[in-house]
């Protein structure tokens, strides 16, 4: 059994401040993109050290927009705001109203937005830092953005734009009943909404983002209900064509901050992700911009609490996270490594065997079930290639939703935890 312990304390960094990421921000010096993770999409310490380390990139390093895993439409009522366009930026997270609404109605992303739209007001309009979404959810909200755009600024494009809302009215704003429609018609809207991409593509910029989230969501709904990877590489690779899209937007010389959960920063080369025909975000933003030109940092924990829901669109709740299983990564940084460390991984040389070894590594969605760690939540990840840069903390605690939570934290020793 390999043993651990000194190597973990020979690379692990105390994290006590922000000034403690100084070696990471030297990492990132010349990156075009760093996509910065999350364990889990409820977790205080993971927002709340994001923003902190993306902070110091946009101040010292000049990092031009943070782009996040959101909607384009809600995300664009933040940038407005950031850019002093709009009312404070708590007013805007507050209105996101799809499940599930904590993953940016939260204080902590309060608190960063409110940061971004002081910093700017230091600033010149054009040298402005932006908010900006890169999934690819919002069918409907992104139709309707559409037309209402166009039928104020450019009436002659409203056909086609109407002419794809009508094709998806009859499914009354159901993704699943759109994507189980289209086994028996399997062309549905998808030709209408292609006409009305080809239209638009040469117009207002968001108003080409939002045509491009609907059809990047019209081919996710309609390949979700057949299973297999097809659905999951159409969302990563809109969020790398946005994430593209938005660096030639702001010119050659941007530079962008990404935040999105592990399993999308993480580069799926290095797990099982790619055995079961799935990329990620990570590995094509590798394959975009250069190994050397994208920072990937990962995140971890150990045990506490955590905002998820037990179901699908279930009400959110503040859960108990368990101690993580035996032989896992976390279970190894809970043994050898300080309570809260900073790792940032060797470009050249010997790696020691916690970089170069298949260790499971836990992953907790927006559905959480704690009670099933014994057989879920657990992917397996060679960490040194997975990521650049990883972020540890022992212990962590709920973050603080916007919306009404209820809370249903449970002694974390009281689920089974594969002891």
């Amino acid at each position: 059994m390999i043993r651990y312990g000194d190597e973990v304390a020979s690379i692990a960094r105390p994290l006590h401040d922000p000034g403690d990421l100084e070696i990471l921000l030297d990492r990132a010096a010349g990156a075009k993109v760093v996509l910065i993770g999350e364990a889990t999409h409820g977790t205080h310490e993971f927002y709340e050290w994001r923003a902190a380390l993306t902070r110091r990139l946009i101040a010292e390093r000049g990092f031009s927009f943070v782009a996040v895993e959101g909607d384009w439409p809600d995300c664009e009522r933040v940038n407005a705001a950031v850019r002093g366009a709009g009312p404070d930026p708590r007013q805007a997270l507050i209105r996101y109203d799809r499940w599930p609404t904590w993953m940016w109605a939260n204080e902590e992303t309060v608190d960063f937005t409110r940061w971004l739209r002081g910093l700017n007001e230091t600033r010149a309009p054009d040298d402005r830092v932006g908010f900006h979404g890169l999934d690819v959810y919002s069918l409907w909200q992104s139709m309707r953005e559409i037309l209402v755009w166009l039928r104020e600024h450019d009436p002659d494009r409203v056909p086609a734009a109407l002419d794809a809302y009508r094709c998806f009215e009859p499914y009354n704003e159901d993704p699943n009943a759109y994507g189980w429609a289209t086994r028996f018609v399997p062309a549905a809207c998808e030709r209408r909404v292609v006409a009305m991409l080809a239209e638009l593509r040469d117009g207002d910029f968001g108003v080409w983002q939002n045509a491009e989230v609907v059809a990047g969501a019209e081919g996710y709904y309609r390949t979700m209900v057949r299973g297999g990877p097809e659905a999951w590489n159409i969302r990563d690779r809109h969020m790398d064509a946005t994430l593209d899209r938005l660096l030639r937007r702001y010119g050659p010389a941007s530079k962008a901050v990404v935040w999105a959960h592990n399993t999308h920063v993480g580069d799926a080369r290095a797990t099982d992700q790619s055995g079961y025909g799935e990329v990620t975000l990570g590995q094509l933003a590798r394959e975009r911009f250069g190994a050397d030109s994208a920072v990937l940092v990962g995140f971890a924990t150990h045990h506490g609490t955590v905002v998820a829901g037990p179901v699908w669109g279930g009400p959110m709740e503040a859960m108990g996270v368990p101690a993580a299983r035996p032989g896992s990564l976390e279970e190894v940084l809970q043994n050898a490594a300080p309570p809260a460390a900073l790792f940032v991984f060797p470009t050249e040389g010997p790696r020691p065997d916690l970089l170069t070894t298949e260790l499971p590594h836990r992953a907790i969605g927006v559905v959480y079930r704690p009670e099933r760690e014994r057989w879920a939540n657990y992917v397996p990840t060679v960490l040194g290639e997975r990521y650049d840069a990883f972020l540890w903390f022992a212990e962590t605690r709920a973050l603080r939703p916007l919306h009404t939570l209820r809370v249903n934290v449970h002694e974390p020793e009281t689920y089974p935890s594969g002891v």
